[in-house]
């Protein structure tokens, strides 16, 4: 008998419904939310359980080795967006097996639609408190609060998080590991109040999505620009992961595609840090979604990777790919170390395929433990969720970047000024900048300097792990490689100009590693970065 196609809607199309009085598919989320969240911490259907599964607390080898990555997440490699999609789907049957809400299916934050490149983040993800069966709770996406404590064993003390710890956002910092961590915190997240919290979050996922700058006749590349152009991938490999683009794009400099995982990295860090701009006095901002040890924690996550998974399917739609993947062997992202290291399951370069497990998720309903006794039939591959209406019976909502737009969306999603004859068709490429030297996740700001006028090119973010200099494979399999479009100047103006770099990370982890970027237009020999325009 055929299964019945459910749809997964936009949480702010569902949020307005409760506005105008249809209230019960927001309350029956915010009930299946609550319900996992309250259950017992080793219950397979828990959200400390599901939550934990993308990074801390940490498993297998990766539990003690650096040169392992101890959760399950995919990442920098080709098996990015099918892991998070089967991830999702975990936790969509989690949420539908609490009762009452067997109805419910996950929504995605549509982050390019009107509302959220205007404002921000939607309301019910944010709201302290929400009024369920006539009780007034604590709202459950707004944050999750620790039922045991994870201890990290392999980066010192900056992922160590109590029982009771309660997931943060930007500005704020939730490094908590030793007292004196937990006291800095304290003291430097008590500089931003109730209100003022918000508008900083706000307004930094508003630039990282849709602000182009100050110069109208120079736009930077949005999150927004990034999603449309990624969408225009040649292949799976290339749209699939960072690794397999930097090397796409290296190769083929004047071609505009982009990967779906920059954007989505991009989102991760305007939500928990760290800040791009140095406007605003935010130094530390070290919220849980900027990282992967604790990013899976946060339940905006989920909201976001919906939408992220929403754009995986809608280039497969536009790509002619609902039915098929193809993996190039042996291209850059193709290997188990690459980018973060080896996760639970597999061995030091692996070969990544269709065909690969997607520890730990099991086809039978239950989830399944890489070193548990099974066969390999039992396990969810990339093969098994290809298309998402026939193989695992849901479909999206039809949202933006495929629906017509108002007039106001039309302006705020320009496109980047159009590649000409007087423009160039180069990119600036900056690499070697040493993941090792920086703790966590951080921000490349690249400049021109033309005419003795210094003007941003634009931003891009890393969303790393900590302690990657105890990495080899992460140092050996993923030199940072940062592009930025020189499409707004012409050949002859970037022949005659020159670059540098700065680099945006918590600086209380990275105090002297920062002072090497502090310098605008150092010599070329004393930058810790290679620069090339090709």
């Amino acid at each position: 008998m055929k299964k019945q196609l459910r749809t997964r809607r936009s949480i702010l199309e569902i949020q307005r419904d409760y506005e105008h009085g249809t209230k019960k598919p927001l309350e029956d989320l915010m009930r299946a939310w609550r319900g996992i969240k309250e259950l017992a911490p080793d219950d397979p259907r828990s959200f400390f359980m599901l939550g934990g599964f993308h990074g801390e607390p940490f498993r297998g080898p990766g539990e003690t080795d650096v040169a392992y990555w101890g959760g399950y997440c995919m990442h920098g490699n080709v098996l990015f967006p099918t892991w998070h999609r089967v991830y999702l789907y975990k936790l969509e049957q989690a949420l539908q097996s609490i009762p009452g809400c067997a109805d419910v299916m996950l929504p995605y934050w549509d982050e390019t639609d009107e509302y959220s490149l205007a404002h921000g983040i939607p309301s019910c993800l944010t709201d302290e408190k929400f009024m369920l069966d006539g009780v007034s709770i604590n709202n459950p996406l707004r944050s999750f609060t620790f039922p045991v404590t994870i201890i990290d064993q392999i980066n010192g003390s900056p992922y160590t998080k109590p029982k009771g710890y309660e997931t943060v956002r930007f500005p704020l910092s939730g490094l908590v590991g030793t007292p004196e961590e937990a006291a800095q915190s304290e003291a430097y997240n008590k500089t931003f109040s109730g209100p003022e919290r918000l508008q900083y979050l706000n307004q930094n996922v508003v630039e990282w999505l849709s602000d182009k700058g100050t110069d109208p006749k120079r736009p930077m590349l949005t999150v927004n620009d990034l999603y449309k152009m990624c969408l225009t991938a040649p292949n799976y490999t290339v749209f699939s992961n960072t690794t397999s683009f930097a090397k796409y794009n290296y190769d083929n400099p004047e071609n505009l595609v982009q990967t779906l995982e920059q954007p989505h990295n991009d989102v991760h860090i305007s939500v928990g840090g760290p800040n791009r701009t140095v406007t605003p006095p935010v130094t530390d901002a070290n919220g849980d979604m900027g990282d992967n040890e604790t990013a899976g924690l946060d339940p905006i996550f989920y909201f976001h990777h919906c939408n992220v998974d929403r754009m995986f399917w809608l280039w497969q739609k536009q790509n002619g790919f609902t039915n098929h993947l193809d993996i190039i062997a042996g291209y850059p992202g193709t290997k188990a170390s690459d980018s973060q290291g080896p996760t639970p399951g597999y061995q030091m370069n692996s070969e990544f395929s269709l065909k690969s497990p997607l520890y730990p998720f099991a086809k039978n309903g239950e989830l399944l433990y890489p070193y548990a006794p099974h066969k390999p039939s039992d396990v969810y591959t990339s093969d098994d969720c290809i298309n998402i209406e026939t193989q695992l019976h849901f479909t999206y909502s039809l949202g933006s970047l495929e629906k017509p737009v108002t007039p106001l969306a039309k302006e705020m999603m320009t496109t980047p000024i159009p590649i000409n004859s007087r423009n160039s068709r180069k990119q600036l490429f900056v690499t070697d900048i040493n993941r090792g030297d920086i703790n966590g996740s951080f921000i490349i700001a690249a400049y021109i300097i033309l005419d003795g006028k210094r003007e941003l090119l634009g931003y891009h973010s890393v969303l790393s792990r900590k302690n990657v200099r105890g990495c080899p494979n992460c140092l050996t399999h993923l030199d940072v490689v940062a592009s930025f479009k020189l499409n707004n100047y012409t050949d002859e103006q970037v022949e005659k100009a020159t670059f540098d770099v700065e680099v945006r990370a918590k600086q209380a982890e990275n105090e002297k590693v920062l002072e090497k970027f502090s310098a605008a237009g150092l010599a070329v020999a004393a930058t810790p970065y290679k620069l090339e325009v090709r």
